[in-house]
């Protein structure tokens, strides 16, 4: 798929971290880019910032979904190509003790429910809209779209508290095969990255300390990785036709430890 101004683009989670760095590389190439994201305020700074436009959009309601592809599609016409980086997620032992009472308590399900819901069903419900919008138009280069979609090195070696996390991004690697099958008729790719710990606003309230001691498990080099490295990434999984149904660690080797 060709990146250039020719073509229009959606990433969601677009105003901050892995997004951001995506909109920016994708602006970079001159390619018209709709930021999806839940928040206003920081997605239509991003937008002015970066040149593009900003949809609201929350990828667990379908009829948000279904208005920001409207509005990004009445803007740049239908997207050839998606970026999804919407997700998130919490830190609960499977089964935890009070301190206080001593009583043995259980994850929450309604906050596994959530947090698998908005990785694993937010993304599939993003990539059904964008495969519905392109899947008749003409094809350039021989295709007609290409999805990149965000997973997490946790998805393979989550550590304690991330079980909720872990299945959702593992959920997303999981449908990746599946999703390249169905859509394979239509001319339409997709890849999935699997992010190990990267310099983003999750990481905002961590010291420098920590981050150094972050930076020194991974394998080499010894530390965080930059929105550009993934979004380098991303754009080399659109622009090169013979990646399909991929899911690519990008961690510097790092394998989790239990915590």
């Amino acid at each position: 798929m060709k990146i250039d101004s020719s073509v229009a683009a959606i990433v969601t989670g677009g105003a901050s971290g892995l997004g951001l760095g995506s909109v920016q590389a994708l602006r970079a190439a001159g390619v018209k880019v709709a930021i999806f994201d839940r928040n206003p305020e920081t997605g239509e700074k991003m937008a002015e910032l970066t040149g593009s436009i900003f949809c609201e959009a929350d990828v667990m309601s379908d009829a948000s979904l279904d208005a920001a592809f409207a509005k990004a599609s009445a803007a740049h016409g239908p997207a050839r190509i998606l970026i999804a980086c919407a997700g998130g997620g919490n830190a609960h032992t499977t089964i935890r003790k009070d301190k206080e009472s001593g009583e043995i308590k259980v994850f929450p399900t309604a906050d596994f429910i959530r947090v698998l819901t908005l990785n694993a069903a937010g993304t599939f419900a993003t990539i059904t809209r964008f495969a519905r919008d392109i899947a008749e138009l003409e094809l350039i280069d021989g295709e007609r779209g290409a999805i990149v979609c965000t997973a997490s090195a946790a998805a393979q070696d989550g550590q304690q508290g991330q079980a909720a996390y872990s299945a959702g991004k593992a959920a997303i690697a999981g449908m990746t095969l599946p999703i390249a099958r169905d859509l394979s008729r239509w001319g339409i790719r997709i890849n999935t990255i699997l992010p190990g710990i990267f310099d983003t606003p999750a990481m905002a309230g961590a010291t420098q300390a920590m981050r150094d001691s972050l930076g020194a498990t991974v394998l080499y080099p010894k530390r965080l990785g930059y929105a550009a490295e993934y979004a380098s990434l991303a754009l080399e999984l659109v622009r090169n036709t013979y990646f399909n149904a991929e899911s690519i660690r990008l961690d510097g080797g790092i394998r989790m430890g239990v915590r």
